[in-house]
């Protein structure tokens, strides 16, 4: 077996992109787009179909501009997502505006409406993943969706606090981001390169791995944002681990031994405390990791930039 087969044996495999023909190359369990993976994916002529419709049933209501922009990109997330679920068996994750990062009350309302527009097209919406950013907002909106039966990612998530909050919140799925975190240690320590075996961004999803495993949380963890293979292979045996298409084809074009990293059998006995979590420790353990806060407000302003981009494309395609 290849490399990409052997984790495939411990891991759900999911790919991390909008480019509908390279999920259908590499054949994941399940996928997850973002705002920078689709405003790349609605500039493909391959996808220029998608993006018609989508502006036609935009425009089938009198709308103002910004509302029409607003309404064209939940149709065409929407139809991503449908077309990547002809092609998975399992799950796709869609995007909340990050605008709305800070906004309960909008990230909910937003959940549902994509929701709606994905029942309207005749998805099974378990099959769906409502993706919010990691902050405290976020997550509360995340707790109320999952109440009423509507299943989350958290995105963007950087910090120990952030995937405790999310396990307390009963989240179906987190997405830790390894590579994002690997670039920040790697700035802080004026280095070209961090071993794998001491790489930041591997070890805090092994924390959190151990973590919820030994507490017995149900929510899945989808390491993510990764910038090499071997970063990759040292969380086999992760619930879930979201890749590239570019890293999905070096794995399979090897037959390294990709041994089981990671098995929640082993963490009974590993002494880890507890945290009582709530909004004031979410934010002083937020506060006191440079790195988490850093990355998410960055996270969350690139996103937004990325959607700003994808809003002045379609505007473009608007006057044609």
């Amino acid at each position: 077996m290849n490399s990409l087969e052997q984790l495939k044996q411990h891991t759900v495999v999911v790919a991390d992109t909008g480019d509908i023909d390279s999920i259908a190359q590499h054949q994941p369990q399940d996928a997850t787009t973002n705002p920078s993976l689709l405003f790349k994916a609605a500039q493909m002529p391959q996808y220029s179909g998608l993006i018609d419709e989508a502006i036609s049933a935009g425009s089938a209501h009198a709308l103002k501009q910004d509302k029409l922009l607003d309404a064209i990109i939940d149709r065409l997330s929407v139809n991503f997502g449908r077309r990547i679920l002809d092609i998975v068996p399992g799950r796709v994750s869609t995007e909340v505006d990050a605008r709305l990062s800070f906004d309960m009350t909008a990230t909910v309302d937003k959940a549902y409406k994509l929701i709606e527009l994905y029942k309207d097209a005749g998805v099974d919406t378990n099959r769906v993943l409502i993706k919010i950013a990691s902050t405290w907002e976020g997550i509360r909106a995340a707790e109320h969706l999952e109440r009423h039966g509507i299943h989350c990612n958290l995105t963007l998530l950087f910090g120990f606090g952030q995937a405790v909050a999310c396990a307390e919140a009963g989240v179906t799925l987190i997405s830790p981001f390894v590579g994002r975190i690997y670039d920040w240690y790697k700035a802080a320590r004026k280095v070209d390169q961090i071993p794998v075996a001491d790489d930041p961004g591997v070890q805090s999803v092994a924390q959190i791995f151990n973590y919820f495993k030994k507490y017995d949380y149900k929510t899945e963890i989808m390491g993510a944002s990764f910038r090499t293979k071997e970063q990759v292979m040292a969380l086999c045996g992760c619930d879930l681990l979201t890749i590239a298409p570019n890293l999905l084809a070096e794995l399979s074009a090897i037959s390294i031994d990709v041994p089981r990293k990671l098995n929640a059998a082993d963490n009974a006995a590993i002494p880890i405390q507890r945290i009582e979590m709530h909004e004031s420790m979410f934010r002083w353990m937020l506060n006191e990791d440079a790195m988490a806060t850093e990355k998410l407000s960055e996270g969350i302003r690139g996103f937004a930039s990325d959607l700003n981009k994808l809003r002045d494309l379609l505007q473009n395609r608007l006057k044609t």
